[in-house]
């Protein structure tokens, strides 16, 4: 081995991390594939593949020594922590019952069935069954995430899947924190009472704690005692302050003490934490990222060798048997169709939490004697590599195949729902297309619901929306709001949701052109160089109407360019097949005979325009319908 590389051992592997962590997400990204399929062959290849000699990029015992178990354990409070911190109450609830019985029935279906399977199928000792079925309780948003943002499926499946990943992450590592105190106390010799105290001292001293800490971050931000830079880092060290102070006193129950601070924090009217939310998104990527590759790399391919076929068949009892009678438990009896159902089954893959917290119950055991416990590991990656590619290969198929998506989605994301989006929306809306209008201003919101159109109120921009938002049957964004900065991001941050065709917004106006040219190249602008928010909010404001205009051989674009000589803005264009167009200020529009032309018109160039229509000396021209 070159002696360089001996000598920079620990910052190769330390860089090597971070690089292939971040480098994974970034490919998944640009693949539009599962990150964590990326991220556990990284890290397996990286822990397993000599370049050197016996030289691996990474070994995570190496590397960190006794001090893996400790950096893993922060790890997974601080996923829990920003778990916990998605959860709002009222959310919840209205993502309707399916979501309550599946992270209550449906959970414990899964644990028994997982538990079964596991000590009849791979032979796992019935308390390491118990504690592995716990761990597979959870699926997981960093998985769910990405597979509906590609598939993304209409009607309830969707909010349904999102919501259960979210609320069932730290449910189910609670479960795991319980059954792992179980074990440890009882440990085959115990007393029944002193496992019962260990549990109960776990749910007092933990969940006093997370509300302890969540009632002194709020109260910190609420009287102000803390700058605006350093609210996000306090709120995470008061996080990694509760979790190791709960842990001194009753061992392990520092994760129930982070997911509930959390989750009263997210719940909480004292104060406002969007700002701690939103900055859990960079810290949760490379945590994540980080933590894949370190657990990934120390798995070896002799850990492997001793999982039999039973593994396999273990896999297959999970999803065609323990999944489906999960969802069967947790919708029967709801509205939901056949189809929504099928799809809802068909969907169930382990990610993060799973994986880190084996890992680190797997090492706790082992280091009280319990060697069983080194199956552990190898049997969760196992699980969750099999089902994060069953399930990412074959969802967008099988949702196809159930008509619960479409391959070219042809519906419209209004970034804005001010009073002319809202006309806007409606003439799409009659015409079949699926609009969603987003605006974090509730009087807008609030009136577009009026109108019967679909809202959604919060910032575009924050972290809550990409989770929240329901992309199903939408295949283009349109940002139409008064702020040209928000504009541009808005396009940039639908990028990779929508593709660089599919994201529109507005021009800016001439004098703000300079200032925006950084952002310039995210969207295309839509509609025409001048039409700026200022120029269509003029315009609207002197009575514009919104017309949707067949266009036939004997009115064609030329003669409706002619009626309303010229003065009509061009905003959609409605081909034979179905397809809905966006006009662009780059491309010259020409719409042909059989497409609809929807476009913005003066009000008293309408009203000449039908005047003119009614004369008989009209030459057959027919009045545009409204």
């Amino acid at each position: 081995m070159p002696e360089f590389i001996e000598t920079h051992r620990l910052v190769i592997g330390l860089s090597s991390i971070v690089v292939l962590g971040i480098g994974a997400q970034w490919l998944a990204w640009r693949l539009r594939a599962p990150s964590i399929l990326l991220l556990l062959i990284c890290g397996f290849l990286a822990g397993n593949v000599p370049l050197f000699g016996d030289f691996r990029l990474i070994d995570s015992d190496a590397l960190f020594g006794d001090v893996l178990t400790p950096l893993v354990s922060i790890s997974v409070a601080l996923i829990l922590f920003e778990g916990g911190l998605t959860l709002r109450f009222s959310e919840l609830h209205e993502a309707g019952t399916v979501v309550r019985r599946l992270c209550s029935v449906g959970a414990l279906v899964t644990w028994i069935g997982a538990t079964g399977a596991a000590h009849w199928l791979i032979g796992l000792s019935l308390t390491l069954s118990v504690l592995f079925g716990a761990v597979l309780v959870v699926t997981g948003p960093t998985v769910i995430g990405p597979l509906l943002q590609h598939v993304r499926p209409s009607g309830a499946t969707g909010p349904i899947l999102k919501w259960e990943g979210i609320v069932i992450d730290p449910i189910g590592a609670l479960l795991a924190v319980l059954v792992f105190e179980f074990i440890s106390a009882s440990g085959g010799e115990s007393e029944f009472l002193h496992t019962v105290w260990a549990i109960f001292a776990t749910l007092v001293f933990g969940g006093s704690l997370g509300m302890i800490g969540a009632w002194l971050l709020a109260l910190l931000l609420r009287r102000y005692w803390i700058p605006d830079f350093l609210q996000a880092s306090v709120a995470l060290m008061l996080a990694i302050a509760v979790f190791t102070l709960s842990n001194l006193i009753q061992e392990e129950s520092g994760l129930l003490a982070v997911t509930l601070m959390g989750l009263v924090l997210a719940n909480q009217r004292w104060t406002d934490v969007r700002h701690i939310v939103e900055f859990k998104e960079n810290l949760r990527v490379l945590l994540i990222s980080s933590l894949f590759i370190l657990l990934a790399a120390r798995i070896r391919f002799a850990d492997f060798h001793g999982l039999s076929g039973s593994v396999i068949a273990f896999v297959l009892v999970l999803i065609l048997l323990v999944r489906p009678l999960s969802v069967w438990a947790a919708t029967v009896g709801t509205r939901l169709t056949w189809r929504e159902r099928l799809f809802l089954a068909w969907m169930a893959p382990r990610g993060i939490v799973a994986a880190a917290v084996s890992s680190v119950f797997a090492l706790e055991l082992e280091h009280r004697g319990l060697q069983e416990a080194e199956q552990l590991v190898p049997l969760t990656f196992a699980v969750i590599i099999a089902t994060v590619s069953i399930y990412g290969l074959t969802a967008a198929p099988l949702a196809r195949w159930l008509n619960l998506t479409s391959p070219n989605p042809q519906g419209v994301l209004l970034v804005g729902a001010h009073a002319w989006a809202r006309k806007l929306a409606e003439v799409l809306k009659n015409k079949k297309f699926r609009v969603l209008l987003v605006d974090s201003n509730r009087q807008n919101t609030h009136a577009a619901r009026m109108a019967g159109l679909d809202t959604y109120h919060g910032n575009v921009l924050s972290e809550a929306a990409m989770h929240d938002l329901d992309l199903g049957g939408l295949g283009r964004l349109l940002a139409l709001t008064p702020n040209d900065a928000v504009n541009a991001l808005a396009a940039q941050r639908f990028l990779h949701a929508f593709g660089r065709k599919e994201v529109y917004r507005l021009p800016a106006p001439e004098k703000k052109k300079l200032e925006s040219s950084p952002m310039g190249g995210h969207g295309r602008v839509a509609f025409a160089p001048t039409a700026t928010f200022g120029a269509l909010q003029t315009l609207f404001a002197s009575g514009a109407t919104i017309k949707a205009t067949p266009l036939t051989e004997e009115f064609n674009y030329d003669a409706f360019q002619e009626r309303y000589h010229q003065h009509a803005v061009p905003m959609f264009v409605i081909t034979k097949t179905n397809r809905l167009l966006i006009v662009t200020a780059a491309d010259a529009v020409q719409p042909q005979p059989g497409h609809t032309l929807i476009a913005a018109v003066p009000v008293d160039v309408a009203r000449e325009a039908d005047a003119a229509s009614a004369r008989p000396d009209d030459a057959g021209i027919h009045p545009a319908p409204a």
